[in-house]
């Protein structure tokens, strides 16, 4: 095999071990010194102080991560047959953990999938592709070539945009880049329930793909029971709730679309409004004026934290709506609360709903924590990676 002769980066002496640790990355401050000219986005060799050889990665100059890794064996050559290899990893992954009822699912979830920068969502026979990183940016037609052979999709659609990207010094992209031009909603399954999916003007890419298997797990706790879905976004909690039984399952969200999306589920699955009803309501305010209590109340909000400015604010956000949630639970009531904020670790979280249970003097067991579904894999040595975090109480 001919040896690749890639750019080099060395770092300052004893800050390998968090490569040596299995983290993906490597911080600009980590950096001693760069062997070559690389360019941002460009595939790099990342070596110790001895010269000891780590890892193969994207390189930006610009970012606090200066260094994302791509592979640990260091004589391969990142090209298509590369690329084709992991997006062909992940399908086979994905071929088993999905079931047949189920045609909406994450295909690749950047590091947890061996490439970081890149998160591929299946809706179907439609794609939608979210790249990030300037290294992911120059691979993208070999990715692109990649899924189109694999999974042989309708269409193709890009929605890179945030500010990640643009600390990546690129713009954002949105649009078509493969196949048929259809700008309407998408009708998926999942676990045989019917959504519709709009993976242009959606949340995400159109739909919260990470909470499939909480979905299930809260579905099959609502026999019976009364439930409130607080910031119900399109009512996917809601239609599970209702299918496992609930007798009434309260739906509310502040954006008059989502509630529209929220009806048109609830009677797309054979359920009704007038039993099921979908308010459109600032939660907060709701639950502060609510004198009703509930068997399963679920928070699921929007990220509060987008910057580590925010954590602060968003602490006091999260604590305020468990509190007040805690509040309007019936005895042996059940509460699931989430944060899919990153900048909001697990540990604070716990911390947060803790807090909250305080000051609503109630005490509460922890019944399980809860997580993002199996086709949302993570490092194991990448806890950053665990951006959605939940626990299920239960108050005593």
């Amino acid at each position: 095999m001919m040896k690749i002769n890639y750019p080099e980066i060395m770092l300052k002496s004893g800050r390998e071990a968090a490569l040596l640790r299995g983290h993906p990355w490597v911080f600009s401050g980590a950096i001693a010194g760069i062997q070559g000219q690389p360019s941002d986005g460009d595939v790099v060799l990342a070596k110790d102080s001895r010269g000891r050889v780590l890892a193969l990665g994207f390189f930006n100059s610009r970012t606090d991560i200066s260094f994302r890794v791509l592979s640990r064996d260091c004589d391969k050559a990142v090209d298509a047959t590369f690329w084709d290899e992991r997006v062909h990893e992940a399908f086979r992954l994905r071929q088993r953990l999905i079931n047949a009822k189920t045609n909406a699912y994450r295909l690749i979830n950047a590091e947890g999938d061996g490439c970081p920068g890149l998160i591929v969502d299946v809706y179907k026979d439609t794609l939608a592709v979210s790249i990030t990183t300037a290294g992911m940016e120059k691979q993208k037609q070999n990715i692109l070539d990649a899924l189109i052979f694999h999974l042989k999709p309708a269409r193709i659609y890009e929605q890179s945009a945030g500010r990640s990207r643009g600390l990546e010094g690129l713009e954002e992209r949105k649009g078509f880049i493969y196949g048929e031009d259809q700008r309407g909603a998408v009708r998926v399954l999942e676990n045989g329930y019917l959504f519709d999916v709009d993976f242009i003007g959606g949340q995400k890419t159109g739909f919260f793909l990470d909470q499939r298997v909480n979905r299930e797990k809260l579905g099959a706790l609502s026999q019976d029971a009364t439930v409130l879905n607080c910031f119900c976004y399109t009512g996917a909690f809601s239609v599970y709730c209702a299918a496992g039984g609930a007798k009434k399952v309260i739906s509310l969200d502040i954006s008059k679309s989502a509630c529209t999306a929220a009806s048109e589920h609830i009677r797309l699955n054979g359920f009704s409004v007038s039993d099921h009803p979908v308010i459109d309501a600032d939660v907060f305010q709701y639950l502060r004026d609510l004198q009703e209590s509930f068997d399963l109340i679920i928070l699921d909000p929007p990220a509060f934290a987008k910057t580590k400015r925010d954590v602060t604010k968003a602490s006091r956000g999260y604590k305020e709506i468990n509190m007040q949630a805690m509040k309007h639970l019936v005895r042996g009531g059940m509460l699931a609360t989430f944060s899919c904020s990153n900048f909001i670790e697990e540990d604070l979280f716990y911390k947060i709903v803790q807090g909250a249970a305080r000051d609503a003097q109630m005490d509460l067991q922890l019944l399980a924590r809860l997580e993002a579904g199996p086709d949302h894999p993570l490092g194991l040595g990448h806890p950053e990676g665990r951006y959605l975090k939940g626990l299920l109480v239960r108050k005593i």
